[in-house]
């Protein structure tokens, strides 16, 4: 069963958009980094609060996503409401636990470009509706025999580990600055240790994308494609961008450690 597109004129167009756009940002991320964050610019307009852009911008993902989810005829099937499952608990995550467990320091400048969310919204409507749609309407593959296919299993235990690694990663950067720092506005960075941290400087980057991968196999859908390849395109020059970042920011940054794949790059 190879990757298709599903014969349905108005989701395969909406498709088809996706992957140019895709192919776009793959170009485009190479030569300006998302302007949010550390790289944030206020050349490129302004800025908001980095929880409230992050939040924002993640909004569309579950929102869309549990509309087109609930308009499909195979809502109620097994494979359809454990891909909801893990929607819920991704976006749960990412969309609402990530942005308010933010540490910023009181005072701190808006880093949070409404450019980045404005962009994001598009990528993320687009994410939420090719995913949920699928699932619950143009997944003609995603039956009962579905939940014991190779495919769905090892794609599912790929998501689910390196989630948990995902979580674990924001966790060690979050402890990076203090509830004391925080409330004195301080605003101070320091070299993130431990767990994947000792052999990447973006371990969060490389197990979004290994989460990504995962689920695309699960689903085995173009759609999956799209989030992974975009998802790609942004986070491996940003990869790039932090590990250039610390190790001219920090003279005893720990020479082994690679930029996004361990030993490697």
């Amino acid at each position: 069963m190879p990757f298709c597109y599903t014969g349905d004129a108005f989701y395969d167009a909406v498709l088809t958009f996706a992957l140019g756009l895709a192919a776009v940002v793959m170009v485009l991320a190479w030569l300006v980094p998302s302007p949010y964050g550390r790289f944030a610019s206020a050349k490129l307009g302004p800025s908001l609060d980095p929880r409230l852009g992050w939040f924002l911008m993640e909004l569309p993902s579950s929102v869309v996503f549990a509309v087109a989810f609930l308009l499909g005829p195979h809502r109620a099937e097994p494979v359809p409401l454990i891909i909801a499952a893990i929607w819920a608990l991704h976006y749960g995550n990412r969309g609402f636990f990530f942005p308010l467990s933010m540490r910023v320091p009181r005072g701190q400048k808006a880093t949070f470009g409404l450019l980045v969310v404005a962009f994001g919204w598009l990528v993320t409507t687009l994410h939420g509706y090719l995913y949920g749609s699928f699932a619950s309407t143009h997944g003609a593959h995603l039956g009962t025999a579905w939940l014991t296919d190779p495919r769905f299993l090892g794609g599912l235990s790929l998501y689910l580990v390196c989630l948990g690694l995902n979580i674990h990663s924001d966790a060690i950067l979050r402890r990076l600055r203090t509830a004391e720092e925080v409330a004195q506005g301080i605003h101070t960075y320091r070299i993130p240790r431990g767990g994947l941290f000792r052999w990447v400087s973006s371990p969060s980057y490389l197990t979004e994308l290994g989460a990504w991968l995962g689920l695309a196999v699960a689903t085995w859908s173009l759609a999956g494609v799209f989030i992974l390849v975009i998802s790609a395109a942004n986070l491996i020059p940003r990869a790039r961008s932090t590990h250039r970042w610390y190790r001219e920011r920090f003279p005893d940054y720990p020479p082994e450690r690679r930029a996004l794949l361990p030993g490697l790059w």
